[in-house]
């Protein structure tokens, strides 16, 4: 594998590869004039073969390798093949596909494709895939592989010229269509893969041999050949050897399938994502199951509306299987305040322990079992495949606002939290895409607004608050496209760059993994709720309490006790701008505060409503105070999409910051989101005052 290096000289080397029986050895002949036969017979073709032709004043030399349907060294012909492209770097390598059987043909050029070499695809037997009812779109093909691709059929010499042409081109850099892409392994096998990839790095000179990411690829696949290769680097080889150890470990625990099935089923999954996009046949009888779900679940009549019902289910179990353990956890927190308030005596300092801190983080981990409820769904998601099939679902409607359905997938994230999503844009290769998805990523409403819409959907439409949360949510996703269309014709114009979205077979999720998953999410709730929402409830409840020369509050006339109260000043100083979309200086303060986190917008009403931060029994207090206050159902509805589409949190922001590298999309991201935010909650307030709501 680390054989000698032959010197490129004037001449442009080539080889042709491809599984057995792909017609490759009569491309060969083609070119060449070689006589040999074809076929695959035992011995025929695992010697190396070499040819010449001249071309245009080009001398090209190519060299025919054994057919192989895979660059893992299990058989002598796939050792062959691939030494040869590792060690003596052909300035081209030409994989010919039998058209005829495209989807088990491209598996070997996912294989190619990693190794960051120059390719050029020939879809050769054209004329049996014709016959077949095939119809392969060429061009969209190579965009999205970053491959040129040529038609071919070898026995006629057909797309001869053409190929010849191509490899002209593609040896001297001057074909368009050419670019690196790596087939995305999903998260969990990513994270591992880069944390093999740090092992490698710490010998530099293996890096610049190799491609650290297909070296990792291939110790996951367990590669004796790659293993062997490591050890020439005894200075790394001990720490590269037990994390990959580690990693197939992590793999096998989370999927409970062994590490090569999955990274195979996920190169499966990229080649049945770009024949979605490139390739029509006629025949429909699909033997994998995977297809025939898919029949259905991405049919263009039907597939929309059931990703909508399914959303819709999401949120309608969110709210109503979560609410039978929040009121378990409710009673606890609510049995754990009262046994700090009888044994911390009465004063400012009990007042801050038990409204301040337990109050503040209480308010929002009562809302914990729906938010690990949302998350559960969203694995299940991600896990069975069906996310992919959401982006894919999703393709044509990304496409108005210039992004395809990959685009899709940061968006459906940011169901869990905007941040992680925002940083999930980093896929998308073209700026402008990245841009753009950053900027509408935040309308999609993450998991700690959901407390906020549970808390007024409850109050003031206990009947129907799984529906009326759920078209929150779709008003977000509405917006986003809106908002994407507007930015892609005025602030970013031009071409999107093509994008596989991969499509991995359907799978049977591991409940360990999906638990996984779920607490994965889960403890980043928990870990605000202890860290920046402790502190933020804490100012809140200072702004409430001080000045303190103000009567003690009095529950009974929450109103005349808050009056005097900085939080009061606060709010009344902003109304104004607010009272127009129904919303008074209470509202005012809490969406002031939830810029640090959303989620403390609701232990900031309870402040305000109730005079403490609410905890326990008193969601109940808040929900008859806020009934009390003269909120109405629309005033209600008007709030809720104000919370959806105004400022994205301090955390998003940072990571808008750092991820774009420019404070001016930050400014610019809270500036329309205000103004966007303003202008549909005046719409939705003052359309509903005048038909009577």
């Amino acid at each position: 594998m680390f054989g000698a290096l032959r010197m490129h000289k004037d001449t442009i080397r080539a080889a042709l590869i491809g599984n057995p029986n792909s017609g490759k050895t009569t491309i060969f002949n083609e070119i060449t004039g070689a006589r040999q036969k074809v076929g695959n017979w035992a011995g025929v073709t695992v010697e190396k073969k070499e040819g010449y032709i001249e071309h245009k004043g080009h001398k090209i030399e190519i060299t025919d390798l054994p057919g192989t349907y895979s660059l893992t060294a299990y058989s002598i012909e796939e050792i062959v093949s691939r030494n040869f492209i590792l060690d003596e770097k052909p300035d081209v390598v030409i994989d010919v596909i039998d058209s005829s059987s495209i989807e088990r043909s491209l598996y070997l050029a996912t294989q190619l494709i990693e190794l960051d070499i120059k390719l050029i695809f020939a879809l050769n037997m054209m004329d049996i895939a014709i016959s077949k009812g095939y119809q392969i779109n060429r061009e969209r093909l190579a965009e999205l592989l970053g491959v040129p691709v040529v038609f071919t059929v070898g026995n006629k010499g057909s797309g001869v010229d053409d190929l010849l042409e191509k490899i002209v081109e593609v040896a001297e850099d001057r074909n368009t269509v050419s670019r690196h892409i790596h087939i995305a392994y999903g998260r969990e096998v990513e994270k591992e893969i880069k944390d093999i990839q740090s092992a490698l790095w710490q010998d530099p000179e293996i890096g610049k041999k190799y491609s650290t990411r297909w070296l990792s690829v291939k110790l996951i696949e367990n590669d004796n050949e790659v293993i062997d290769a490591v050890s020439f680097f005894p200075e790394i080889a001990d720490n590269v050897i037990k994390q990959v150890e580690q990693t197939k470990d992590n793999i096998y625990e989370i999927y409970k399938e062994d590490p090569e099935i999955i990274i195979s089923d996920q190169r499966y999954g990229f080649i049945n994502g770009a024949l979605k996009e490139c390739l029509k046949i006629k025949l429909t009888n699909r033997i994998d199951v995977s297809q025939k779900v898919d029949l259905f679940l991405t049919n263009r009549f039907i597939g929309i509306p059931i990703f909508i019902f399914f959303i819709w289910l999401m949120f309608q179990s969110t709210f109503k299987l979560g609410a039978i353990p929040a009121d378990f956890l409710m009673a606890l927190i609510e049995y754990f305040s009262s046994a700090i308030s009888f044994i911390l005596p009465d004063g400012l300092f009990q007042d801050m322990i038990v409204n301040g801190i337990i109050g503040g983080v209480g308010s929002v981990l009562v809302f914990l079992p729906n938010i690990l409820i949302l998350f559960f769904f969203i694995a299940l998601f991600e896990d069975t495949g069906y996310m992919a099939r959401a982006a894919f679902l999703m393709d044509k409607f990304m496409h108005i606002i210039g992004l395809h359905g990959r685009a899709f997938i940061p968006m459906l994230m940011g169901f869990g939290c905007n941040a992680p999503a925002i940083m999930a844009t980093r896929t998308l290769e073209n700026e402008n895409d990245r841009l753009l998805s950053i900027l509408i990523n935040p309308l999609i409403s993450c998991s700690a607004r959901l407390p906020v819409y549970i808390l007024i959907a409850g109050t003031f439409f206990p009947q129907h608050a799984g529906n009326a949360i759920f078209s929150i949510y779709i008003t977000g996703i509405v917006l986003a496209i809106v908002m994407g269309k507007i930015f892609r014709v005025t602030l970013f114009k031009g071409e999107t760059a093509p994008f596989v979205m991969e499509l991995p077979p359907y799978r049977m999720p591991t409940i360990k993994g999906l638990v996984i998953h779920m607490w994965e999410r889960g403890k980043i709730f928990l870990q605000k709720a202890t860290g920046m929402i402790l502190i933020a409830s804490m100012i809140i409840w200072v702004l409430g309490t001080f000045p303190l020369n103000r009567q003690k509050i009095d529950h009974a006339d929450i109103k005349k006790t808050m009056e005097g109260s900085y939080l009061y000043m606060l709010g009344k100083s902003i109304s104004p701008l607010l009272q127009p979309l129904g919303m008074d200086w209470q509202e005012s303060v809490a969406l002031i505060s939830g810029v640090a986190a959303k989620e403390i917008i609701v232990s900031t009403m309870g402040v305000i409503y109730t005079g403490k931060s609410i905890d326990g029994e008193d969601t109940q207090k808040l929900s008859d105070r806020l009934r009390e206050s003269g909120m109405t159902p629309l005033r209600a509805y008007t709030f809720m999409v104000f919370v959806l589409i105004y400022s994205p949190c301090i955390v998003a922001l940072a990571v808008m910051r750092r991820e774009t590298n420019s404070f001016k999309w930050l400014f610019f991201s809270v500036g329309y989101s205000l103004t966007l935010a303003w202008i549909t909650s005046f719409i939705i307030f003052q359309t509903g005052k005048m038909i009577g709501l």
